[in-house]
């Protein structure tokens, strides 16, 4: 039956990516009408919709199978953002708005040079990697000092939040040499390929939907292993775990970080699709928006949170067109009712309708007669 499980799992796991990889295929056909259109606007609104996916994934390792309500994701994900973004300024070059070497908002501000802190991003692979160890070792010194103190449940959400808005107070600071308020904008190319570009569209959504599936088989291997089983343990009973002799510290502060370096990876996958990043990116309120994200989908799943995230993010679309100052009060209505009713999410919905279709079938068999 376990067998049978697993190969059902890859099997819809092989069918959504099969359908993901499409999207860019019907936009690189050209213009095409009625449900086979696909603009580049499009392609990029789904890969921003996947990052975010990717996001709600990170949060559910820690919140859903390790036990810890981490409001600080958004930073972890802005931050990746704001590593390849650093890189995408440099790649302007004279192109920008004062034809300087230097990033337009650093000439606005009047610095002379680059400040040596940036020269580094000149190479797309030393970004690439900061995109994962920025916010890595940003979570491995906070994680240490918050894990060894056993500070945990409501008081480490608290604690994460302060981070989050600390850092944010940071980024708006316009001597932060971040960009301040406006953060960083008008990239002109990755990669020596063209940003507005319809094919450099399609390749980030590609790399996208393949940070996607690595994510989802780490997380399944990750829960198949010793470790994942220790973490769900933690989630379950820290306290009977750390009498076991385990130290729950190291455990939560491995799985501490290495959400942050998906989130990160995310991040970094968003700025060059969505075109720009701000300090609004980590604000709490946005980490607040991944909980219910992940809340919708049914945490402690591994289809919860990718549904969530894309469910959520296409009814904000579409509502902050509709009823663009009600959003809000929706997603608050969203996030009670589903605590309310129906604490395991969409995927808990469809679990219960399965068992009861389950068990009815076996109540009409011939053998139970």
């Amino acid at each position: 039956m376990l067998k049978r499980d697993n190969h059902t799992e890859f099997l819809i796991l092989a069918v959504v990516t099969s359908l993901l990889m499409l999207v860019p295929l019907l936009n690189a056909i050209g213009p095409a009408e009625g449900f086979l259109s696909v603009s580049a606007f499009q392609v990029s609104l789904y890969g921003k919709y996947l990052t975010y996916a990717v996001l709600a994934m990170s949060l559910n390792l820690l919140w859903g199978y390790t036990g810890l309500l981490c409001l600080c994701q958004s930073l972890f994900f802005a931050l990746g953002a704001y590593m390849m973004g650093m890189y995408l300024m440099l790649m302007i070059g004279e192109r920008g708005a004062y034809q300087s070497v230097l990033p337009d908002f650093m000439v606005f501000l009047g610095y002379q040079e680059l400040p040596l802190h940036w020269k580094p991003f000149y190479s797309f692979w030393f970004a690439a990697g900061a995109v994962l160890w920025v916010p890595g070792l940003l979570a491995l010194i906070f994680g240490f000092l918050a894990f060894r103190s056993r500070i945990k449940g409501v008081y480490f959400s608290i604690l994460t939040q302060a981070l989050t808005y600390a850092a944010c107070l940071m980024f708006f600071r316009n001597d932060f040499t971040f960009g301040g308020n406006n953060g960083f904008t008008d990239f002109k190319d990755i990669l020596g390929c063209d940003l507005n570009a319809d094919a450099t569209n399609r390749g980030l959504f590609t790399a996208t939907v393949t940070l996607l599936v690595l994510t989802y088989l780490s997380t399944t291997f990750l829960l198949k292993s010793k470790f994942g089983k220790i973490q769900q343990a933690i989630r379950d009973s820290e306290n009977r775990v750390r009498f076991s002799g385990y130290s729950t510290t190291s455990y939560k502060l491995a799985i501490f970080v290495f959400s942050a370096m998906l989130a990160g990876a995310a991040g970094a996958l968003y700025v060059p699709q969505v075109g720009g990043v701000n300090p609004s990116a980590m604000e709490a309120a946005k980490s607040l928006e991944v909980v219910v994200w992940v809340a919708v989908g049914g945490r402690g799943t591994k289809w919860g949170p990718i549904i969530g995230a894309v469910l959520v993010n296409f009814l904000k679309s579409f509502t902050t067109q509709a009823f663009p100052d009600y959003w809000l009060i929706i997603m608050g209505g969203l996030f009670v009712v589903v605590v309310l009713f129906f604490p395991d999410g969409v995927t808990g919905l469809y679990r219960d309708a399965k068992a009861a279709l389950n068990k009815r079938r076996a109540a009409a068999s011939p053998e139970s007669a």
